[in-house]
């Protein structure tokens, strides 16, 4: 019996030197996407969602693009460059949206959800002033899965996107401001900045957010003195922390601001509202009490602005005075340097839909993905976006408890 036990133990030590399998981790189920991206239709949209550099990326990992004709045109990329990154340049606004993921920047139209077949994902900017309830429910009804890309989150909890268009607003304000000092746009003929031996030109900046801060880094590179205003301390200790330097800041106090406005050659309005509309701090009064020829740029115009004066202009007419002070309200000024906006995009969309492709899915990104969970307010058709839901008097549910189905 001991011999029977000991030839066992033998056999059984024999057994473990012998090569063994390598156990490898499960990979995750990729899956190949078709992504669309139609030529933008609102009024002044001039970006586009992928650059072709993006679409050579997308092609290259095995997924297939549809890019509708001229849709970088206004961007400055031709359809050939698309179609040499391996994009299929389609001549067809239907044809683009029967992707299974439609990718555009600004919302759609209901011309465009009637395009779609269903059971599909868009991406695009929520817009919720501009999206009408007719749309919304048709997104409803087709069982969209809808993504605001402008609520997607990293992992550091900030706007990716929104970030990004809010640096090239603040220092495109600074370029624009600067045109119009100029005599012959009818300004005070001062140079933005400022020279050995002249006084440099006087910048006041409503808002410490990203577009304050990088309005006021433009500002400073060139050479001007900056004082910027805002209802939150935490966001002007912020700013002076991340220029590195002390400028001068204030709370928003009427006293304080007329002051300031009247010593101003440039006044840039970069106050946000998280929801609604912009506060406005800035009255006719103190309007006219600034200088003959000062330049008024008015970002927050998309959200109602905030100097009372303030009315929507566009790219082809972007200026009037009022007082004989210019005023620049164009919204979107992003889509004034399309090309750079739009490499902005691509360089956040495209992991996403890489991540996308390589987790299986949509669904399963969502599940994993809290920053882009955020941005969802749409889910197979369910509304779980509260906001949304009372704004329009509609239904909603936690997109929580919609995926732990999953």
């Amino acid at each position: 019996m001991d011999k029977k036990k000991e030839a066992i133990k033998a056999l059984a030590r024999e057994a473990a030197l012998q090569p063994q399998e390598e156990m490898l981790a499960v990979g995750r189920r990729s899956q190949n996407l078709t992504v669309g991206i139609p030529r933008e239709q609102a009024f002044q949209e001039r970006r586009v969602a992928l650059t072709p550099d993006a679409v050579g990326l997308l092609v290259a990992n095995g997924h297939e693009v549809l890019v509708e004709t001229l849709a970088g045109k206004d961007a400055k990329f031709e359809d050939n460059a698309y179609s040499e990154a391996g994009a299929k340049i389609v001549y067809s606004s239907k044809e683009v949206f029967e992707a299974n993921i439609v990718f555009k920047v600004s919302p759609p139209t209901l011309e465009e959800v009637n395009h779609m077949p269903g059971k599909q994902t868009l991406f695009s900017a929520l817009q919720l002033t501009m999206q009408p309830l007719e749309t919304l429910k048709l997104l409803m009804s087709k069982r969209i899965t809808a993504v605001a890309w402008d609520y997607i989150q990293d992992e550091t909890k900030i706007y990716p996107v929104v970030r990004a268009m809010g640096e090239i607003a603040g220092n495109a304000s600074v370029l624009i401001a600067g045109e119009y000092l100029s005599n012959i746009n009818g300004g005070l003929g001062l140079m933005f900045g400022g020279i050995s031996g002249v006084k440099p030109i006087e910048v006041v900046i409503l808002g410490a957010g990203t577009v304050g801060e990088f309005a006021a880094r433009a500002s400073l590179g060139l050479g001007a003195s900056v004082k910027v205003f805002d209802d939150s301390m935490y966001k002007l200790r912020r700013i002076q922390n991340d220029l590195g330097q002390r400028l001068w800041t204030s709370t928003i106090n009427p006293v304080q601001l007329k002051k300031a406005l009247k010593e101003a050659d440039v006044v840039i309005g970069a106050l946000r509202a998280p929801f609604g509309r912009t506060p406005c701090v800035v009255s006719e009064d103190m309007v006219s009490s600034m200088k003959a020829g000062a330049v008024l740029v008015d970002i927050s115009i998309d959200q109602g602005g905030c100097f009372e004066t303030s009315k929507v202009t566009s790219h082809d007419k972007p200026v009037y005075k009022v007082h004989d002070v210019i005023h620049y309200c164009v919204p979107n000024i992003a889509s004034r340097v399309s090309r750079t906006a739009s490499y902005a995009l691509s360089n956040i969309f495209a992991p996403i839909l890489l991540s996308m492709g390589e987790g299986g899915g949509i669904a399963s990104v969502i599940k994993n993905d809290t920053g882009l969970r955020h941005g969802v307010y749409l889910f197979n058709g369910t509304l779980t976006n509260e906001i949304i839901g009372e704004a329009f008097d509609l239904p909603y549910k936690d997109l929580n408890l919609l995926i732990a189905a999953l």
